[in-house]
């Protein structure tokens, strides 16, 4: 179960296939255009496969079903370290002037 402010993933659709334009190639126009996000969760608590909303790493809130609660970058550099993001802030704040996160 994910807790409010946990970094998680969603999924939405956003076209279905007959909402695709017409000038892209036939296999794309075929299949849903789908987003994946990842943001902190907005909800008190849900549990995968609820409608959630989050909000991103720039600010954006963004609804959709929760595909992972425990959302981690899947390169080798290893699991989501939260504290990182902070740091990432902070830094921004500092450089930039702009308020904390």
């Amino acid at each position: 179960m994910a807790k409010k402010h946990d970094y998680v993933q969603i999924h939405r659709i956003v076209l279905e296939p007959d909402a695709r334009a017409t000038t892209i190639p036939d296999d794309t126009r075929s299949v849903p255009l789908e987003m994946w996000v990842k943001g902190y969760l907005n909800d008190e608590t849900a549990n995968i496969g609820d409608e959630v909303s989050v909000i991103t790493r720039t600010g954006r809130q963004v609804s959709g079903k929760l595909v992972d609660d425990a959302s981690h970058y899947t390169h080798s550099f290893g699991n989501l370290v939260p504290e990182l993001l902070q740091v990432g802030d902070q830094v921004r704040s500092i450089v930039f002037g702009e308020g904390e996160k």
